[in-house]
């Protein structure tokens, strides 16, 4: 039978201890009725103690524990402290937590229908049963508490910056389709008043600039060219369209429809900038969350396969087989319907392997690269350090076995590889732990508990070191007389120590 019941808020632990024992006719209607009524509960249970948090990092930190099962010290000596030892059978709402107190303490736990059933009356007359808390109290705890958890659970995770990377390669898509689009229209407009350019200029973004600086084709004059031939990058090319302007067959154009045209160039190349940023910051962000992934295939193409999948998780848990024919779903089950040919590639097929491959070998080498980038997402998604020397590692298998498709040269055996890029990856880790206290500049920050648990031996060691630099200081303030002799002293080490 259960004698007492611990409860957990989000400011304290409560222990109630129960009254009467409505055990055997917990079901009956009467029984519910009382649970219902506050004069009724109080006559079944009772609060026996009451122990609040000291601030809410010690809150986030109990609740923490409370929903991974673990008994914390703060609950361990509240239990112990009021909590008989002898015939007491504590009622836990959580049975994990249960298991662990009974671990811990030798107490007998229950987590029975009927200590839920209390544990739901507690929390409906939770406000007027906890006598300690004053009114608004409670929920006040719940809000910050509830915050303050959230954030602890969501924390950041390079994980869930393939978020990002999704965001960035769809809007790389989408501006690659709307630069090409407005070049085409600043093409089209500015041919009515210089139509031979579009024949001398050939790149979007060269026609957008050469558009800017030209305007009227009438006002274009020899002194111009350097600057023409400096933005063009062609002496030659730059005589071509000043000989072109001055024989040209374009109508005239008026101010206003010239500045018009100037302002949509100057949208333009305002684009096109902008998306070679935003491919840089892909380029950036793919090296953090998928390096070996980019190694191994390039920056673009994963960014797609991870936004096909979803996220880098979800990819990572796709077999070779679903990897290979990623996006190309249409032909696949357009080919399952007609008894066709299945694809042999999706979006693998922008990689530079296929384009490499002879179009026999193009389904063998897609199915290996497939296979390496199965491989890949996975030492991504769940291997820590953040190198990409499996990525490189199986990068150069790839092309063995380009090489052994084409010249039969024998490819080296992948165990050999693995273990030769594992050696590498453990090297490449450690020279990053040993170069980043270097780089960046020491900030007070609290250590973890292995990290402090590590440095124990290293404390008084630097503490003493610290107190000497101390004593050092402040005798050299106050023995102002003493401050030649100690020059010559500094200045005999130095010459002894060149002289070594």
């Amino acid at each position: 039978m259960v004698t007492h019941v611990l409860f957990e808020t989000s400011s304290g632990y409560a222990l109630f201890e129960r009254v009467e024992s409505d055990e055997i006719g917990q079901e009956t209607d009467a029984f519910q009725a009382a649970l219902q009524d506050l004069s009724k509960f109080g006559k079944i249970i009772k609060l026996k103690s009451f122990s609040p948090f000291k601030s809410a990092v010690d809150a986030l930190e109990n609740a923490n524990d409370v929903s991974e099962g673990v008994v914390n010290p703060s609950l361990k000596a509240f239990l112990e402290l009021n909590l008989p030892k002898k015939k007491a059978v504590l009622g836990v709402q959580e049975k994990n937590l249960a298991g662990a107190i009974k671990a811990e303490l030798g107490v007998e736990c229950a987590s029975s229908d009927l200590v839920q059933e209390i544990q739901r009356a507690i929390r409906l007359h939770a406000a007027k049963v906890l006598k300690p808390l004053k009114e608004g109290d409670l929920e006040r705890a719940q809000l910050g508490l509830g915050h303050s958890y959230s954030r602890a659970k969501l924390k950041f995770n390079v994980h869930r910056s393939d978020n990002m990377i999704i965001q960035a390669i769809g809007m790389l898509d989408q501006l690659d389709k709307d630069i090409n689009t407005f070049a085409m229209r600043v093409r089209e407009w500015y041919s009515w008043h210089f139509p031979e350019l579009v024949k001398i200029v050939n790149d979007n973004e060269m026609y957008a600039r050469v558009t800017k600086f030209i305007k009227n084709k009438a006002d274009l004059a020899d002194e111009q060219l350097p600057a023409l031939a400096d933005l063009v990058g062609d002496e030659a090319k730059a005589q071509q369209i000043l000989d072109a302007a001055r024989a040209s067959m374009g109508t005239d154009i008026s101010e206003i429809d010239l500045l018009n045209i100037e302002t949509f160039a100057d949208r333009v190349i305002s684009l096109m900038d902008y998306r070679k940023n935003l491919y840089a910051y892909l380029t950036s962000k793919m090296h953090i969350v998928a390096p070996n992934l980019s190694a191994l295939i390039g920056e673009v193409v994963g960014a797609r396969l991870i936004s096909h999948a979803g996220s880098l998780t979800n990819l990572s848990k796709y077999p070779a087989s679903t990897v290979q024919i990623l996006g190309a779903e249409k032909a696949l089950f357009r080919a399952l319907k007609t008894r066709g040919n299945t694809p042999k590639y999706g979006l693998l097929y922008h990689s530079s392997f296929i384009g490499k491959a002879a179009q026999k070998n193009k389904g063998r080498i897609s199915r290996f690269l497939a296979n390496k980038c199965s491989i890949a997402s996975r030492i991504d998604c769940f291997a820590e350090g953040g190198v990409n020397t499996f990525g490189e590692a199986m990068r150069a298998q790839v092309e063995e076995r380009l090489a052994f498709y084409e010249q039969g040269t024998v490819p080296r055996k992948n165990a050999d590889v693995m273990s030769a890029a594992t050696a590498q990856a453990a090297e490449d880790a450690a020279a990053a732990e040993a170069a980043q206290p270097s780089e960046e500049a020491p900030a007070p920050k609290k250590r973890d508990a292995d990290a402090m648990d590590v440095d124990e031996a290293e404390e008084p060691k630097k503490e003493s070191k610290k107190s000497k630099k101390a004593k050092k200081s402040k005798s050299a303030a106050m023995d102002v007389d003493e401050e030649p002799k100690k020059e010559k002293k500094e200045s005999k080490k130095s010459k002894k120590s060149k002289k070594e």
